[in-house]
């Protein structure tokens, strides 16, 4: 606890016990502070005051989400569900089939698959059983998943939640709980073509979702190791560098050179080697340029990444998808289990959604990476006794900030976004009729009608409409003891207010046909 929350904590204790507090007092340190550090320490004195108590005995709770958490409105979740649904529809016009694995894996299968960041990994309290954590990504399960199932090619999707210990930074979409939508090949097939795939699925959604302008960066693994060896870069620091050369998309150049030399002990003069080449970027010529590179030329595992970039451009200009796709040396994902094509989709901020941000004094949502992943032909080995490779490659993408964008977006627009799907609303103006309510209502759900009625014995017809306008209910069956008597049902557009009466029999078909046209 730091001096704040200390101090905070001793302050409340006295607060509570004496019943008086010298508010001046904790009101100037408070905001002499950081926001995120009062935010804390608030935290810490709502806890405190809940193991306290109250005077009168009852127990107090706390009332908030544990942190990097959330809760989803139903505005949200209906938001969150449009954004699934055109990620799955592009899964399965791939071809792909999906699978489920537990939330817990044992630690010894998470443990060393992440460099530096496997510090993030949750490890479950030991239960006098097996050392357990929970899950930090999709990959590694999956690849678990095949090993144990013996499973030589699948083409596969998994939307589910995985947990990290780092920082939250809600508006950008970084929480210690989220959602992470994978597609995988698994299997051995010819080079380039499956990855070429991965990169078209990625161009479809983010085209489909429409957020803006994006890039995508593409790299080999065995390029940067090549680089890293013809600039005097000792093997065991390959990993680690590589790290650090993750960060130059949030670092100019002369902070990550200089995380390399005082932190991880590289000479100056191989930093600034290093710095040459990952400042390049290009496409295919980009390749042909590196092919020719007299330092380069001389690291057989770069020269093999550089023919298979060259491969791959030439599949995605087949694909049309090229002009989306940047060949940039800078790009290196942290992750120890990726062997070849690396790859990263970025929305590229434009000045118009700057402006919109600027006017609605709204805090921007920081543009970044939205979709992440590479090939890893090792991982799959790593699990079997007899180390039989499976050679993947995969994507995921970044659901949380694709929501925060739309979320943001949603709020600044004054967007009315529909919670329910209802189709229409069984109402009736007249008093006594909740049994043909109850009648009408059961056989339009019996025909597969998204249908509601009102709980109320006797509704208003008016405070039904208004709900209807509400909730964005287009249609609404009106019942009347006219109706009844003619064997008719009064349709009702909302929108319209236009009205017709449609024989009870012909209903189910003119509500299904206005649905389609709406």
């Amino acid at each position: 606890m730091n001096k704040f929350g200390t101090f905070a904590a001793k302050y409340w204790s006295g607060f509570i016990c004496n019943g008086i507090g010298h508010h001046n007092m904790i009101a100037r340190v408070m905001c002499s502070l950081p926001n995120e550090q009062v935010t804390e320490a608030l935290a810490k004195l709502l806890e405190l005051k809940a193991q306290l108590g109250t005077n009168d005995g009852k127990q107090t709770f706390v009332l908030k989400t544990p942190k990097g958490t959330r809760d989803y409105n139903p505005k949200q979740m209906a938001i969150r569900e449009k954004v699934f649904s055109t990620i799955i529809n592009c899964f399965k016009r791939h071809g792909a089939e999906t699978i489920d694995t537990p939330v817990f894996e044992l630690k010894e299968t998470l443990t060393g698959k992440y460099g530096e960041d496997s510090k993030l990994i949750y490890d479950l309290k030991d239960q006098g059983g097996e050392l357990l954590s929970l899950r930090y990504d999709l990959t590694v399960p999956f690849a678990r998943y095949l090993a144990m199932n013996k499973i030589t090619n699948i083409k596969r999707y998994h939307i589910a939640k995985v947990y990290r210990r780092d920082n939250p930074a809600m508006t950008r979409g970084r929480y210690r709980e989220f959602y992470q939508c994978d597609f995988d090949i698994a299997g051995q097939y010819d080079p380039m073509i499956p990855d070429a795939e991965c990169l078209k699925i990625v161009h479809e959604i983010f085209s489909e979702l429409q957020l803006g302008d994006f890039v995508i960066k593409v790299n080999d693994r065995r390029v940067l190791d090549g680089m890293f060896e013809v600039c005097g870069v000792p093997a065991d620091k390959f990993r680690t560098i590589c790290s650090a050369v993750d960060k130059m998309d949030k670092l100019p150049w002369e902070e990550v050179k200089n995380e390399m030399v005082a932190e991880k002990g590289l000479s100056p003069e191989t930093a600034d080697k290093i710095g040459e080449y990952v400042q390049l970027n290009g496409a295919t010529e980009l390749a042909d340029k590196l092919l020719q590179d007299d330092k380069l030329s001389q690291s057989k595992v770069a020269l093999e990444g550089l023919a298979d970039m060259k491969q791959l451009f030439e599949y995605l200009t087949f694909l049309g998808v090229e002009d989306k796709v940047v060949f940039d040396l800078s790009l290196a994902r942290g992750l120890d289990y990726y062997t070849g094509v690396i790859y990263e989709a970025v929305l590229v901020q434009n000045q118009a959604d700057t402006q919109v941000q600027q006017i609605e004094h709204c805090e921007p949502v920081g543009v970044g990476s939205v979709a992440a992943g590479g090939r890893y032909d090792d991982l799959v080995g790593m699990f079997d006794p007899k180390n039989r490779k499976v050679p993947c490659v995969g994507v995921s993408i970044g659901i949380e900030r694709i929501f925060s964008i739309m979320e943001q977006r949603m709020e600044a627009s004054d967007q009315k976004v529909r919670t329910t799907e209802t189709q229409v609303l069984v109402a009736t103006a007249q008093k006594k009729l909740l049994e043909e309510r109850l009648k009408l209502v059961g056989e339009l759900w019996k025909h597969g009608i998204k249908a509601e009625i009102t709980y109320k014995k006797n509704p208003k017809l008016l405070n039904q409409l208004q709900y209807c306008e509400e909730t964005g209910i287009p249609l609404v069956a009106i019942l009347g003891e006219q109706e009844l008597q003619d064997g008719v049902v009064k349709l009702r557009v909302v929108s319209t207010r236009e009205e017709v009466a449609v024989a009870r029999v012909n209903l189910i078909e003119e509500i299904k046909k206005r649905s389609c046209q709406s």
